[in-house]
C-alpha cells in the first residue's frame, strides 16, 4: 500500500474526517506532518501544494488536495486504486 502522508493541524476536523476516510479505506498508517507545531513545514506545505489550508493529502508522490478532493475522488472509486498503486 502507499505511503500516505497528510499535512495537519492538532485541531483540524477536516483533517480528522480525512483520516476516518482514508482508515475506513484500509489505510494503516497516516503520517501526520502538523504545521501547528512546525511553521517550517507550514512553508513547505505551501511550496510542495501551492494551498494554505489543511489538511493536504500526499499518497505516495500523488498529491491528491484536501478533504473535498479526497472524497470525491473515493465517490469516483479512485481512491482505493491509488491507495493500491505499488
Amino acid at each position: 500500500m502507499n505511503k500516505v502522508i497528510m499535512y495537519s493541524t492538532q485541531v483540524c476536523p477536516y483533517c480528522q474526517m480525512a483520516e476516518r476516510l482514508l482508515k475506513s479505506r484500509g489505510v494503516e498508517n497516516v503520517e501526520k506532518v502538523l504545521i501547528d507545531r512546525d511553521p517550517a513545514r507550514r512553508d513547505e506545505m505551501m511550496t510542495r501544494t501551492g494551498r494554505r489550508t489543511v489538511p493536504q493529502v500526499f499518497i505516495g508522490e500523488t498529491h491528491v488536495g484536501g478533504y473535498d478532493d479526497l472524497s470525491a475522488l473515493d465517490r469516483k472509486g479512485g481512491l482505493v486504486p491509488l491507495l493500491e498503486a505499488a
